[in-house]
């Protein structure tokens, strides 16, 4: 449980603190206010990256060099640890540095260190995307959901993407005629052994949230269907020489995707709005369940003004999976207070 976060020179917010209650947290403010803002910091201590920004120095106030998150976090038998994640652009003070910086009770650690510690699930409008965006957003979907509770998914999802990034350079040499084909041997074993086991790791995912979706009456017509472009040492073998010409690797996790599907009817292409934000909605159930089972522990819920896009039937459905969790939900609309009986308010002015 999140009982406090404190905010330093992060987006709109020069310096600002909170208290969080067990239940419901009720966010409200018009818009620009930072509403968003504020979940964006939880999230970052939770996963220890931004939902939206595309590089980490837009999270730092304009004019500052770095800006600072840090919550309090409460843990079973009444025990007590701090996260903090520091941001900035690179450069502090003339120094290079790492934009980026983790730490857990003062202490330096690695990102993957603090995964897992607040698992936590953001619902937003913009998540209408994982039905028809592109498949990379649908890609950030399955990897951060896996990393938070499945520490062996987290280090070889790092591992396949560095290994990737030099193979990747070493196909543009090979082109170029500055490097061998035979140093790729090397880099082809880190892809395969790493890839492999992202897959697996995503497949298990993608089957539990299909059982899910059968045993609910409200989700039984929907399937998720997993478009894998399978890793192997004969599939690397195969476009091998297409990635020299083009000088990128042409299969792998990385160029994975999923389809959710009402019986035979890709949502995508032929789902109307409020099918797709049913989908959304589904998505989402599934990855709490699979979280809190897999992680043992309740995840902290995030809800960026979702509710104007829901109908009551859907709306409903999220009020009852709010119950026994924590939940920070925000609005710009007063009348939504209404629906959340004995829940903490936090006012933006």
């Amino acid at each position: 449980m999140l009982k406090k976060i404190v905010l330093s020179d992060f987006r709109n917010y020069k310096a600002a603190e909170y208290e969080l209650s067990i239940g419901v947290n009720l966010v409200v403010g018009q818009n620009a206010k930072g509403k968003t803002n504020l979940l964006e910091a939880i999230y970052l201590l939770g996963v220890g990256d931004s939902f939206r920004a595309k590089r980490t120095e837009e999270m730092v106030a304009f004019g500052q060099e770095l800006g600072r998150v840090s919550g309090e976090i409460e843990l079973p038998k009444n025990d007590k640890l701090m996260l903090e994640v520091i941001v900035n652009g690179g450069l502090v003070m003339g120094k290079v540095v790492n934009k980026r910086k983790y730490l857990i009770d003062g202490i330096s650690k690695r990102r993957q260190d603090i995964l897992g510690i607040l698992p936590l699930v953001l619902f937003r409008p913009e998540d209408v995307e994982l039905i028809g965006g592109a498949p990379d957003t649908r890609r950030k979907f399955l990897d951060r959901l896996l990393i938070q509770v499945d520490r062996i998914y987290s280090n070889s999802l790092t591992t396949y993407e560095q290994a990737l990034r030099r193979r990747n350079k070493l196909l543009d040499a090979i082109r170029e005629g500055s490097a061998s084909p035979y140093a790729l041997t090397f880099w082809d074993g880190l892809l395969i052994k790493h890839g492999q086991v992202i897959q697996e790791k995503r497949r298990s995912l993608i089957d539990y949230v299909n059982e899910l979706f059968g045993k609910s009456e409200l989700f039984k017509d929907l399937k998720i269907t997993y478009d894998m472009s399978a890793m192997s040492e004969a599939r690397l073998s195969q476009y091998k020489e297409a990635e020299v010409a083009v000088g990128y690797t042409l299969v792998g996790p990385h160029k994975d995707d999923f389809q959710v599907k009402a019986e035979t009817r890709d949502l995508a292409v032929y789902g109307s709005r409020g099918e797709q934000r049913m989908a959304v909605l589904a998505l989402k159930m599934g990855e709490i369940y699979f979280m809190e089972e897999k992680g043992d522990k309740k995840v902290l819920l995030l809800l960026d003004d979702i509710f104007s896009e829901l109908d009551e039937i859907h709306k409903g459905e999220v009020l009852r999976v709010m119950s026994g969790r924590q939940v920070v939900v925000t609005t710009a609309d007063e009348g939504d207070i209404s629906m959340f009986k004995k829940a903490a308010t936090i006012r933006l002015s």
